[in-house]
């Protein structure tokens, strides 16, 4: 795991005094759930400072900062497009970020107005994302953790979850989902992806989907592991509907469901064990029971 620092909001406050004065003296507060990359901070009422947490994670800012501002008119919900980029200071050093505020609360299914016309929206988001010309577009590699890239790359975490969960999971289902993933070939098409479609980063406005956030991992390659947000939030008819809208051929499905299957392997390995980790263990244990009962057809 990347060594993650910590950022005091005085630090912040000291960051914008000496680089963005035109706004010293705006209220400065962490929002909370901030995130793990990025530790993110009120900057008043109306915008955000985003300030990677590892030096890995700031391979990112110059990325968003060059590309965020090309997608943003291409796509039909918002995203975040960066006013400004602050460069290391005050003890902090990495470069650093300031974002418009996009007001909306986490996509849960409990706060999902309508599941499918949900992941409709999403599917047509993804759809316009995909279609954007990816020509110069990032690479995957250690900037998005490898987003894009073949399921190979996990291959090694994966048989490792196995082993460890060997008893509290079922491991053979899992390991025939795992193979036909990998056995599942991309056409080599690039094409623009998020990288980490996931709840924490698509926001609600009365119950509807209205903007997508955190483009850290966004890059251009198999667009493959933004599917996996349907095996973890959506609803089996919203999955389907999610899948025709975009669709999703049986080969890039598969990839799909395997993006889902390694992340919930993997999360599963590291919480099963701590009690503090119960709840997201629980999720990611609900999300394997949905991959393994939409892979079986049961």
């Amino acid at each position: 795991m990347p060594e993650r620092i910590t950022v005091e909001a005085e630090q912040v406050r000291r960051l914008i005094e000496e680089q963005f004065p035109q706004w010293a003296g705006l209220l400065i507060e962490p929002v909370a759930s901030g995130g793990w990359d990025n530790q993110t901070f009120h900057l008043g009422t109306d915008m955000v400072v985003r300030l990677p947490s590892a030096a890995e994670y700031a391979q990112a800012v110059e990325k968003e900062h060059r590309w965020l501002p090309a997608l943003a008119p291409q796509l039909p919900l918002h995203i975040p497009v960066p006013l400004a980029k602050g460069k290391p200071g005050a003890d902090y050093p990495h470069s650093w970020s300031i974002y418009e505020w996009l007001d909306g609360v986490t996509a849960t299914a409990d706060r999902i107005a309508d599941p499918d016309r949900f992941a409709l929206d999403l599917a047509g988001f993804l759809a316009a994302l995909q279609s954007v010309d990816a020509a110069d577009g990032p690479q995957p590699g250690i900037h998005n953790w490898f987003r894009g890239d073949t399921l190979r790359t996990f291959d090694k975490t994966t048989h490792r979850a196995l082993e460890e969960l060997d008893g509290h999971v079922d491991v053979e289902l899992a390991r025939e989902i795992w193979a036909n993933a990998l056995d599942a070939r991309w056409d080599g098409v690039d094409r623009w992806f998020h990288g980490d479609v996931a709840k924490g980063n698509l926001l609600l406005n009365d119950g509807q989907l209205a903007a997508v956030i955190d483009f850290g991992t966004c890059g251009v390659g198999d667009p493959a592991c933004d599917l996996a947000i349907a095996w973890t939030l959506l609803t089996a008819d919203g999955r389907q509907a999610f899948r025709d809208r975009l669709s999703v051929d049986a080969v890039s499905w598969a990839r799909g469901r395997g993006w889902a299957l390694w992340k919930a392997l993997a999360t599963c390995m590291y919480t099963y064990e701590d009690p503090a980790d119960a709840e997201e263990f629980t999720s990611s244990k609900r999300a394997l029971d949905e991959i393994f009962s939409e892979y079986s057809g049961t």
